[in-house]
């Protein structure tokens, strides 16, 4: 029998239309039940989940976390902690809430917390809207300086008149970095649908290794029986020439330089963006390798982050625009460093176009 409109879903029906994770664990810190959103984001099957120690499912390399769960009658709240998820880091925001009526048992939820965003969204449009406002106001100065030069120019002899040229290419030069300020602070998305993953991937290799002083090797390793995936084209070209770029300057300096791009369809492991308040899963992986020496540690937690950078001259704006233009298209970007085999790993997750 169909239920009708008027009738209220059962408790199992609104746990299973939540949107985060949510696990039922024992007095004996077994998972008793499992949501569909915790099947998608720890790419687990509930049959798979339930009956297991829930400290083995949940590795957040932390010990304290596997000792409160144990305590059973404390609550906790954490937000953008590192969680192992089979060969994978996400960052997740979780709540650990003992029933009162029932002593020992405890409901744990889980929702993405995503790289770079320790921030809610409303906090992180006011840090992004800020340089946005400075740019605006710079860039009208900057275009009388540049015109003022250019007069000056014609007033001078061929000896000074390099000084004047100079005038005009750091003007230049900074109209671009604010351009990118701008585009950083803008709240509304590009226009998203279907396109051809690898058509994207191409024209970026071709930008790269254009612009690139030396022959530059890149190893391309591609699934090509992706489907298409939804994103806007000319931001995700622009995400991929950013990560190539930054990976080629990052193994610069190694004896054998490589960067290496691969692209997969992930069937275990999907993340998570609430996105008008429904799940989408984010089954399509680019991902850009290098094996230069990896970022700073003392950056590496706010690299995504504006004005952060891990180059000695480095502007700090890159990856911010990249995990701007990403999240646009309702995507997710992470980062990951292998200390064991000496690469560094910027992985891209995508929806897929119906």
């Amino acid at each position: 029998m169909i239920p009708s409109a008027q009738t209220a879903p059962a408790a199992a029906d609104q746990i299973a239309g939540l949107t985060f994770a949510m696990l039922v664990v024992a007095p004996d810190l077994t998972v008793h039940s499992a949501n569909p959103a915790a099947e998608s984001l720890l790419g687990r099957s509930a049959n798979r989940l339930i009956g297991r120690d829930v400290t083995a499912i949940l590795d957040f390399g932390e010990p304290h976390i596997g000792e409160r769960m144990r305590r059973g009658e404390e609550q906790l709240i954490a937000r953008g902690l590192p969680l192992k998820v089979r060969d994978k880091s996400i960052f997740v925001n979780v709540t650990i809430s003992p029933l009162q009526t029932h002593p020992g048992w405890r409901v744990v939820t889980l929702s993405d917390g995503g790289q770079g965003e320790r921030f809610g969204d409303e906090d992180r449009r006011v840090s992004l809207r800020g340089p946005a406002v400075l740019a605006h106001e710079i860039k009208n100065p900057l275009a009388a300086i540049r015109g003022a030069a250019q007069l000056v120019a014609r007033q001078l002899d061929e000896k000074h008149r390099h000084l004047t040229s100079l005038i005009a290419d750091e003007v230049d030069r900074i109209a671009q970095l604010i351009d990118r300020m701008q585009r950083l602070g803008r709240e509304k998305s590009d226009p998203v649908g279907p396109l051809n993953l690898h058509e994207a991937v191409r024209r970026a290799l071709d930008t790269v290794r254009a612009a690139s002083a030396s022959p530059l090797r890149i190893r391309e390793e591609f699934d090509p029986s992706l489907p298409p995936v939804l994103g806007n084209e000319g931001a995700l070209v622009q995400v991929l020439i950013n990560l190539l770029a930054n990976a080629r300057d990052a193994c610069a300096y190694s004896r054998e330089p490589q960067v290496v791009i691969r692209t997969r369809f992930v069937s275990g492991l999907v993340m998570n963006v609430i996105r008008l308040g429904r799940p989408v899963k984010l089954p399509i992986e680019i991902q850009v390798s290098d094996n230069g020496p990896g970022i700073d540690p003392s950056v590496e937690a706010h690299i995504f982050e504006p004005f952060v950078s891990n180059k000695p001259n480095g502007q700090g704006l890159g990856l911010a625009l990249v995990q701007k233009l990403v999240r646009d298209m309702d995507g997710r970007i992470s980062h990951e460093r292998d200390e064991a085999t000496g690469w560094t790993h910027f992985r891209v997750h995508l929806p897929m176009a119906k």
